[in-house]
């Protein structure tokens, strides 16, 4: 997802964190704010190919079951985040526990327990999710992160998130399949090609 920090203007006035994010919302509908390491970050609507990857890999985890009473898969969920008193991050997709609504945190977002796995598109600020949404997340003891890198074509899998830090992270390429961990709650394997080729822009007609 693109987004662009936003200077705070109240950090010595009397809006929190979490209202100014609110104002930026209610000022910019449709655009997705969060609050990352204490840090106000603003993001617009997806475009096309950002959106044609997400149905592209809800695709899999619908056929394999993981939309159904047990778990429910998600686009644009509110993560509590323990990284920060006020931090939150709103997934581009997650794969949650069904019970998800009885974990409320604040903001609308959710207890990370909640979550067995997240992932992020990246558009141009892709440091955002492919450095600091790594830390967070591992904080938060997010059991799968899985990046889809439009810049690297690749897809990025971490697992084992432990002391703050994902203890596994790897690279898959266009040709390979990803099989997810278990841990997701079925059998799910990702065409790494196939997510690739959704995300890239293509010329108009006519």
């Amino acid at each position: 997802m693109s987004a662009a920090a936003v200077e705070h203007p109240f950090d010595n006035g009397p809006a929190s964190l979490l209202e100014t994010a609110d104002l930026i919302m209610e000022r910019l509908p449709g655009y997705r704010v969060e609050i990352i390491e204490g840090n106000i970050t603003v993001a617009p609507p997806a475009n096309g190919p950002h959106a044609s990857v997400l149905t592209s890999l809800m695709i899999p985890f619908l056929a394999a079951g993981l939309h159904g009473p047990d778990s429910e898969v998600l686009q644009g969920i509110g993560l509590w985040l323990p990284s920060g008193p006020a931090d939150y991050a709103i997934p581009d997709l997650a794969v949650v526990d069904s019970d998800l609504l009885e974990h409320e945190a604040e903001f609308n977002c959710y207890d990370p327990a909640c979550f067995r796995l997240v992932v992020e598109v990246t558009s141009s600020n892709y440091n955002n999710d492919l450095k600091n949404k790594v830390r967070v997340y591992a904080q938060a003891a997010i059991p799968v992160y899985v990046i889809v890198d439009r810049r690297s074509d690749r897809v990025h899998v971490l697992t084992d998130p432990a002391d703050g830090e994902y203890g596994s992270h790897t690279l898959y390429a266009a040709g390979q399949q990803v099989t997810l961990p278990d841990s997701v709650g079925a059998k799910v394997t990702l065409d790494v090609a196939e997510l690739l080729a959704a995300g890239r822009p293509t010329a108009r007609k006519g």
